[in-house]
Parts: C-alpha cells; structure tokens; sequence
C-alpha cells in the first residue's frame, strides 16, 4: 500500500542485564548529525515518523519538534533500558510519540499495528549509544562487565558463549567477518587458550596480549569487540531486513535515512539503495530482464554526508558517523 505523501521543500548470566544510567550519561548522548537527520527526512508539520532505534530520543525529540503541529513518531528499540530512557525524555510531547520494545525487523508488524502505514520517513540510527556503553553489559572494553553484549535480555545468545564456546576456527571466522581483523586466527587462538574469560576487562587484556607492537589509533580490541557484538545480535541480517521492510512502509515521496558507523553496515545500505534504485537487477549476462524488479527509491545522497568540524569537536563519536537517504518513487 503506498500514498502520496505532502512533503516540504528542502532537504554474567542468561538473565536480564539491569543499567543504572545517571542523567549524566543520557545528557551527554548527542545525537549525530542531527541536522541533517532533519533535513534529508524533509520533515514536515503533521508527517508521520518511525525512528526505529529510539536510544535516549534525541533524535526522535528533534523530528517531533519539526513535525508539530500533529506530527506523529513511532520509535522502536531492542533494549528496555534505552526505551525508559526515551519515554522520560519524550513525555512532554503526549500522545504525538509512540515507543514500542521491539527490534526493527518487527518494523512492518508494529507500523500495521499503529495504523502508521504508509509514513512520511523511517530513520536508522546504527551506532551503539553511551548509554549501552556505560550499561555494564560488556560492550566497551574500558570496563569490567559481564560478557553480554545483547540488546535485548529476551535474546538467547549472549557473547559469553561466543568467547568460551565456540570452536577456535569459528570463533575466528566471526571475528574475520564482522570485524575485519586481519589477525583474526591469532586473537582467536589466544581466547581459546585463556579460557574461561569472564568479563569485557579480562577479554580486552587478552586481545592485547595477542597483538603486541606499537600503539595503535584505535584500541586492538576494538574489532573484536565489534564482531562480538554483531554477531550477537546478528545486525547485518536484522539490517537487511530492517531495510527492506522500511522501504515497504513509506509512502510515495517518503524519505528513508540511514546512519551508520562502519564499513560493514554502510555497505549494506549503499547496496540496498543501489539495488532499489535500479529497475532490472538481473546479472549483466542475462540477455534480456527476466527479474520483474521495479525501482522503488531515489538515491539523495551520492555520498554520504559526514559531520562538519564544529559537530567533530564537540562529539568525537560523530568522526565515522555516515548518513545516507533516499526518497521512494
């Protein structure tokens, strides 16, 4: 079902993992490009709106100011805690805001059940939060925690049975694919010997012990921590899926935006725009189409827009924050 769309112009353990999160530490969350979120969404008074990774609402907060009088926002988030967080931050904007605890691959399923399709735009934000950071569920490597890594305490994987379970090859195979680690087979190795490893600390010390050498830009365990936490959570399949169901909920001129903050899940959305964009997506050696596919998108942006200097400075986490967004036809 499409519609046209008004637009204006313009661009541990299995258990439940609690957080305490200081008003601090949601204070401090700021949320990345956020004009040009705005902007490449073309909100408008009264649109209709599904930020389908919620986090702290500061996104959401900046989209239901644009979009008053009568705008509508639907935010969806895997994590409980992140979702409290929102509904506080967003109370003061009554029954215009809509926060649902389910993971974006429910995205068709929840917008149905809201009577919110079709909608003005859809925003992905794909970074992991100070909030999530901070939460002590092992994401950052800069704490003692428990080997979680889940965004939602319902998931049955947690990354404790992936660092003391998995066979050593496949344990370096998720730490190859989803973090693009060279040494993936020597990390991999060096977990496997260090056995049974309890907390975020003790795994980040073993990654370090692993690859000795001079001082890196970034943090040696930083990849597989990475690759530890996709695979959790398997985000590149929910990905794919968030994407395409998306792309089946906005209405014609509806926008769709995409954050995301590393290369793995950038090329996913620059592929899906690619692929939606196009009408025959048949291999190049097919003489003539047999696939049916029509383009449903309108690529924006032919690169993708980064954070200016300004925002850099004040929020180091924007420096490999990349947007992307499209327009459906």
């Amino acid at each position: 079902m499409t519609a046209t769309l008004r637009r204006r112009s313009g661009t541990e353990d299995k258990g439940q993992v609690v957080a305490i999160l200081s008003p601090d530490m949601v204070l401090n969350h700021a949320p990345v490009l956020l004009n040009e979120v705005v902007d490449h969404l073309a909100v408008q008074p009264g649109g209709r709106y599904v930020d389908c990774t919620v986090g702290a609402g500061g996104h959401a907060a900046a989209i239901l100011d644009a979009a008053a009088p009568g705008g509508l926002l639907l935010g969806l988030d895997a994590d409980p805690g992140a979702l409290e967080v929102a509904r506080e931050r967003l109370a003061a904007f009554g029954a215009s805001v809509r926060l649902v605890n389910a993971n974006f691959t429910e995205l068709r399923r929840v917008c149905l059940q809201n009577s919110l399709v079709p909608v003005h735009g859809v925003l992905f934000d794909l970074g992991l939060s100070s909030m999530q950071l901070a939460g002590g569920r092992g994401f950052s490597f800069q704490e003692e925690a428990p080997l979680d890594m889940r965004f939602s305490p319902n998931q049955a994987l947690s990354a404790y049975e992936i660092v003391n379970q998995y066979r050593e090859e496949d344990l370096a195979e998720v730490v190859r694919r989803y973090g693009e680690e060279p040494a993936a087979r020597r990390i991999a190795r060096a977990i496997v010997r260090a056995r049974p490893i309890e907390n975020s600390a003790a795994l980040a010390s073993v990654v370090l012990r692993a690859l000795p050498g001079p001082r890196r830009r970034i943090h040696p365990a930083t990849r597989t921590f990475q690759a530890l936490r996709i695979a959790v959570n398997d985000e590149l399949g929910a990905l794919r899926e968030g994407l395409r169901q998306a792309n089946e909920v906005l209405g014609h001129g509806g926008r769709l935006v995409v954050i995301s903050f590393h290369s793995l899940e950038d090329r996913i959305v620059k592929q899906f725009f690619q692929q939606e964009s196009r009408d025959c997506i048949c291999p190049p050696e097919t003489p003539a189409c047999v696939c049916g596919h029509k383009a449903s998108l309108r690529v924006l942006t032919r690169r993708p827009a980064t954070a200016e200097r300004e925002e850099l400075a004040a929020n180091p986490r924007s420096r490999s924050a990349k947007l992307r967004a499209a327009e459906r036809i």
